[in-house]
């Protein structure tokens, strides 16, 4: 089994440790938003086209981000 570490020098560095041990918190908010307009965009038959559009326009965006980041969603 692989073993990671992550050392911090100070106290002050608190938010950067509660960052690095909520990474997959992050990941799962973001992959929840992406399901949830998913989901609306694909079974809501009473949602407006303008408004399935802009849904479909932001989960594009969150995969753009995404990708310019190196990250994945799976």
């Amino acid at each position: 089994m692989a073993k990671l570490t992550i050392e911090f020098d100070t106290v002050e560095e608190a938010e950067d440790i509660q960052n690095a041990l909520d990474g997959w918190k992050w990941k799962h908010c973001v992959r929840e938003i992406d399901e949830e307009l998913r989901n609306t965009i694909k079974y809501d038959e009473n949602l407006p086209t303008n408004v399935a559009n802009a849904y479909a326009s932001l989960r594009d965006k969150i995969q753009n981000i995404l990708s310019d980041n190196n990250l994945k969603m799976e």
